[in-house]
């Protein structure tokens, strides 16, 4: 028999085969092995568009912030000034509970005499310098707000006059709440005085109120903190807080999927609420 030539064998097998299919490249994946450098500046570029718009929210949001805590809720600026406003000092006696209202609370002062009022009020600065020229000034909102967020406050002493910043004052219109009867003046000044300086700031535990009652009547009590905490409690116990729970804990749910970080408060928040009614 004739032997096989192997080169005729090689290129009949190689003819046999069935080309294989390949799909067509992008044009995206043409650009970028043409030009790669190209490729890696519009990345950059993507990247670089998402951390300015980030940026540009998180100024947003201080921005925002620093604008609400320009608002007169508890003080006045440094830079604004005080309303003029005739106080006769002569209707307050040493020891006397001094009563602001303001437009979300009731600020209180012990007076001291001689034109002065020991109050309690949130303050950041204490915390951050010891200087008594600079810890006497006005406290701004910004050091107020920044005081409430440490839990840090100061019992200054201030005027008459910055203590009540245009406002008509109460004097011991607490006294008909506290049957025991309020201590004598000499010794309600002397433990407001005792306390000047700073101390740790609670919004419900430790307020301007806690520190007055504590003065003037033996024993630290907020009547503000007690209606509170009693609209939290009517709020808990109101069948409709279980159900807007409910249907909060669903939404959460259904926008973020499944997981203990959705599932387990969207049980436990109205099982709760559900026990304390």
């Amino acid at each position: 028999m004739p032997s096989a030539n192997p080169a005729a064998l090689f290129l009949t097998s190689e003819s046999s085969l069935h080309p294989i299919s390949r799909p067509a490249p992008s044009r995206a994946f043409i650009e970028k092995r043409r030009n790669p450098i190209n490729a890696t500046v519009k990345r950059s570029q993507q990247e670089g568009r998402m951390k300015s718009s980030v940026l540009d929210v998180l100024y947003f949001l201080i921005e925002k912030v620093l604008l609400i805590s320009n608002f007169k809720l508890f003080s006045v600026s440094e830079d604004e000034a005080t309303p003029e406003w005739h106080y006769d000092i002569s209707l307050y006696k040493r020891g006397d509970l001094l009563e602001v209202p303001r437009t979300l609370f009731v600020h209180f002062g012990i007076y001291l005499g001689e034109d002065r009022v020991a109050h309690l009020m949130p303050d950041i600065l204490p915390l951050l310098s010891e200087d008594p020229a600079l810890l006497q000034k006005v406290v701004t909102n910004k050091r107020l707000v920044l005081g409430v967020l440490a839990k840090a406050a100061s019992v200054r002493v201030d005027s008459v006059h910055d203590f009540a910043y245009g406002s008509h004052i109460l004097v011991n219109h607490l006294d008909r709440s506290f049957p025991q009867g309020a201590l004598p003046g000499e010794e309600v000044a002397r433990r407001a005085e005792e306390l000047v300086g700073g101390v740790e700031y609670s919004l419900l535990w430790n307020n301007c109120e806690h520190f007055v009652t504590r003065c003037r009547y033996g024993r630290p009590a907020s009547l503000q903190t007690d209606k509170f905490c009693e609209m939290v409690k009517m709020i808990i116990r109101d069948q409709r807080s279980v159900l807007a729970s409910v249907l909060l804990g669903l939404a959460f749910m259904l926008c973020l999927g499944l997981g203990p970080s959705t599932t387990l408060p969207s049980i436990l928040i109205p099982f709760s609420l559900w026990m304390a009614g």
